[in-house]
């Protein structure tokens, strides 16, 4: 039986009730970490942006061990919508206005990047996660649709051309719903089992001769030390190079960090199994979908047909009472077909959002790296900034210091009024697209 977990936020320890975890492939417990262990590098956090870039650097020859306080894919990464959605939460419109033309083409090199290291990693490692591909932008008014053209146009300066524009005719061949007036189809998108594609790039680590210790959380780090080192309850770390890639989860273990995000729930449901016939009736081409208000829907098909919906934001982590009733009013608007289906299961789970909802990269002290703050596009995100880690400390800076150098925004009022302040400015933008302005 597993200890009491000492941090309040994961009980037990055991994956929480969702359907990924009710559906997830055989994994095995791993150890605690007792005592004391050496290594090249050591990865806080067994999430997407741990295992990747642990994997890559396992690829390149180095001695990697990875330090969870739960389970692997515990947090958001075994428990988001799993939608393989390119780009950054701040729009490359956003980004070239604020921070410039250079950085704005940048970003654009690599806001496909993440897909593609997915679906190496599925192909190499022979990874069972469902990977499908496609993913579609739903438009409810015509403000939507002049948003997503101009998306579509500014992505094709940029040389990106994998995005094509839905009619209201063209929209329903993808989702029967009569909710929206078009949209846009990105087909090198795509949706996956999450927990299974986390559970899998951890086997894959381990292969390599990876080491991963869960049910250890951290309590402190030095990360001013030459060779910096990593305390849990009962053990320690000492390693030539330290990641730390708790994201929401972190805490206040690292207080530098603690003050540049903030965490974010978002909630998910899946319906029973409705069969092969009314899934494909609802979903004809089986991508994923997410509509582009402020506070959004996002939806696909699971591999046992149960529509997967999720939506909602509760700034500064907290639980709803009522996940069903808080996201089934919108899951009934979308497909009022499904009006009383029974919902299976429900859950919540945390990312981390950056004020600028840009992420952030850096390096605190000479040899601590630091990643997070995906701001609700995490899935690609986290496999790009695995990369580009993997690559500083390889020894190529490029790319790391291209993120290193954007400024971080604090929330404004600190951490004392940073959930006050983005509810309202989260009730703003829902007035917004609530009158298709």
């Amino acid at each position: 039986m597993s200890p009491v977990h000492p941090h309040p936020y994961a009980g037990d320890g055991r994956h929480v009730g969702s359907y990924y975890a009710a559906s997830a492939n055989p994994s095995p417990d791993r150890p605690q970490l007792l005592g004391e262990y050496e290594t090249d590098i050591c990865v806080v956090g067994a999430g997407y942006s741990g295992l990747s870039t642990a994997l890559h650097l396992a690829e390149k020859g180095y001695k990697v061990a990875i330090v969870e306080g739960v389970r692997v894919g515990w947090g958001a990464s075994g428990r988001n919508g799993g939608q393989i959605v390119n780009g950054l939460n701040a729009s490359l419109e956003t980004i070239g206005r604020r921070y410039g033309a250079d950085t704005a083409r940048f970003v654009a090199g690599l806001v496909q990047e993440g897909g593609e290291i997915i679906r190496e990693r599925v192909r190499t490692y022979d990874i069972r996660c469902d990977l499908k591909d496609g993913n579609v932008f739903a438009a409810l008014t015509p403000a939507h649709l002049r948003e997503l053209e101009a998306r579509k146009a500014l992505w094709e300066s940029h040389g990106l051309h994998n995005q094509r524009m839905l009619s209201r005719d063209e929209m329903r061949g993808h989702v029967k719903s009569d909710l929206y007036v078009g949209g846009m189809i990105d087909v090198s998108g795509g949706h996956m089992h999450p927990l299974n594609l986390a559970l899998g790039e951890a086997a894959a680590l381990e292969s390599l001769g990876g080491v991963i210790f869960e049910m250890s959380p951290v309590l402190s780090v030095d990360h001013a030390a030459e060779r910096p080192v990593v305390h849990t309850a009962q053990g320690q770390i000492t390693c030539r190079t330290l990641v730390l890639c708790g994201n929401a989860y972190l805490g206040h273990v690292v207080p530098t960090l603690t003050s540049r995000v903030m965490p974010v729930s978002t909630q998910v449901m899946a319906t029973r199994p409705l069969g092969e016939k009314l899934a494909r009736e609802l979903m004809p081409t089986d991508v994923c979908v997410e509509d582009i208000r402020y506070i959004l829907d996002y939806y696909r098909m699971s591999a046992d047909f149960r529509l997967l919906f999720g939506g909602g934001t509760v700034y500064g982590g907290a639980d709803p009472k009522d996940i069903k009733a808080k996201l089934r009013r919108n899951l009934d608007k979308v497909f009022p077909q499904l009006a009383g289906t029974e919902i299976d299961f429900a859950w919540s789970g945390n990312f981390a959002l950056s004020f600028s909802r840009v992420p952030q990269m850096g390096r605190i002290g000479a040899n601590t790296y630091f990643a997070h703050g995906y701001s609700g596009h995490g899935v690609t995100g986290s496999h790009t900034f695995g990369r580009i880690l993997s690559e500083a400390i390889n020894g190529d800076l490029t790319r790391f210091d291209s993120f290193a150098a954007l400024p971080w925004i604090p929330f404004p009022g600190g951490r004392t009024f940073r959930v006050p302040y983005s509810v309202i400015g989260s009730w703003w933008y829902a007035l917004r697209d609530r009158f298709g302005v």
